[in-house]
């Protein structure tokens, strides 16, 4: 159930806004005294922060974007939240909002602890997907070996340095991945470095 805010996202106080697809609106939020304020496009609301039941920040890379965090929110009276760190521009183009998205999530959280809030903060995904993803990444670069040393075998080795190099960042990227959303629990007042975007200066 949502409910409309009580004032605009416009306001004064912390803001934040991207656009999750290239045809979808916008998706605005800003922190009020206290509340989060958001909409998108026709749905508005705004959740108090003392009712904010859990948060999670994860490492979701895209296809045009491989360096993207999403944060989740969860209220006990509210539609499910999420902020990402990158926003659509052009059918062709996705931007990062690296600095604006850390800034707005670590406001976030003073403000959730300012509020005495029993919310529980997680870290990555969940353990099924966790554990069947990283044996699958295991299993595809086993096989990704294999294919390398049967190249090796057959005198292929330009075949055999092709196979190495992509197996190389297969599972630089597939590390880096499972490295960053490994399940766990976080403390609202030292949020974890590997799933925020690294600021700028």
């Amino acid at each position: 159930m949502t409910h409309a805010p009580a004032e605009p996202t416009n306001g004064d106080g912390p803001a934040y806004s991207f656009r999750p697809s290239v045809l979808g609106a916008p998706r605005n939020f800003r922190l009020a005294p206290h509340a989060i304020i958001w909409d998108a496009g026709r749905r508005s609301g705004q959740i108090a922060y003392r009712r904010v039941s859990r948060v999670r920040l994860s490492f979701r890379p895209a296809s045009m974007q491989n360096h993207r965090f999403v944060t989740e929110i969860w209220s006990q009276d509210g539609p499910k939240l999420d902020v990402v760190s990158s926003s659509w521009k052009s059918m062709v183009e996705q931007i990062r909002l690296d600095d604006e998205y850390r800034a707005f999530i670590t406001e976030l959280h003073r403000r959730l602890i300012a509020a005495g809030t029993a919310a529980r903060f997680d870290t990555g995904t969940n353990l099924l997907a966790f554990w069947g993803g990283l044996a699958l990444l295991a299993v595809a670069g086993l096989g990704l070996a294999g294919l390398v040393v049967r190249a090796l075998e057959a005198n292929a080795s330009g075949a055999a340095l092709l196979i190495a190099i992509f197996l190389a960042v297969f599972l630089w990227y597939g590390g880096n991945y499972f490295r960053r959303n490994r399940p766990g629990r976080y403390w609202p007042d030292a949020l974890p470095e590997a799933l925020l975007p690294t600021p700028k200066n």
